[in-house]
């Protein structure tokens, strides 16, 4: 069974800035990895991918704010968050796509084999 833990979680106040890491147990330069995040009440959101090739995609929501990346030698993933707003508050879940050769476009997490814990992430204003 794969294993991915996500770590970095935190209180922040609007405009802050904060990195989620996720160690994998998976060689991340081999697959799809992305970061999604589920608030309260709400669907679990797709917020960037990062292909085999360091491709990455970013929901219209983060772009210019997230920035997604990976350290393939310590098979670890990322995401850089900035510029926080509380509207980013949520639970924040690292995946991989086992099943595909790059990343699904949709970012639908019905196409994600994989899931860590979660962290979470908490901005106030």
């Amino acid at each position: 069974q794969v294993q991915l833990v996500e770590s970095g979680g935190g209180s922040v106040q609007a405009g802050g800035s904060l990195r989620l890491s996720c160690a994998a147990d998976l060689y991340t330069s081999s697959y799809c990895m992305a970061w999604f995040r589920q608030a309260p009440g709400k669907e679990r959101e797709g917020v960037a991918t990062i292909d085999r090739d360091g491709t990455t995609s970013y929901a219209e929501s983060v772009k210019g704010r997230f920035t997604i990346s990976k350290d393939s030698a310590k098979n670890t993933l990322y995401l850089q968050m900035s510029s926080l707003k509380p509207d980013d508050t949520a639970m924040y879940y690292c995946a991989a796509a086992t099943s595909y050769l790059r990343c699904p476009r949709a970012r639908r997490p019905e196409d994600y084999s994989f899931w860590g814990q979660g962290t979470q992430v908490t901005v106030s204003s």
